[in-house]
């Protein structure tokens, strides 16, 4: 469910954040390690800004968290944070292998 925040554009829903190839691609290389934005510009071909950007989204949807060494911000991974993703995709997934079956089924009749 999304929340009351998101909802009136103070915070971006979850959907939102993953929507966009660039955060889903810092999702995979933030659940590996906890790593700075520094380390994470070279696998995005981006600016440093743009990546500030797509993280400051993800932690505001709360899918990712920081923590401050220094001058350095550190990021991971909080995957928990897409259970919302995960248990509406879930009632597709059902649907998908039921239609797999039957497809298999019809292919195994054929001669």
């Amino acid at each position: 469910m999304i929340s009351t925040e998101a909802a009136q554009g103070k915070l971006p829903d979850v959907f939102h954040a993953v929507a966009d190839g660039n955060r889903r691609r810092l999702l995979d290389l933030l659940r590996e390690r906890e790593r700075c934005v520094q380390d994470l510009v070279p696998h995005l071909r981006v600016t440093v800004g743009a990546v500030s950007q797509h993280l400051k989204i993800l932690l505001e949807a709360g899918l990712v968290t920081r923590r401050k060494q220094g001058r350095h911000r550190f990021y991971r991974a909080r995957p928990e944070g897409l259970r919302e993703v995960h248990e509406w995709t879930a009632k597709y997934a059902a649907f998908w292998e039921r239609r797999l079956e039957r497809l298999g089924a019809f292919l195994d009749e054929e001669p």
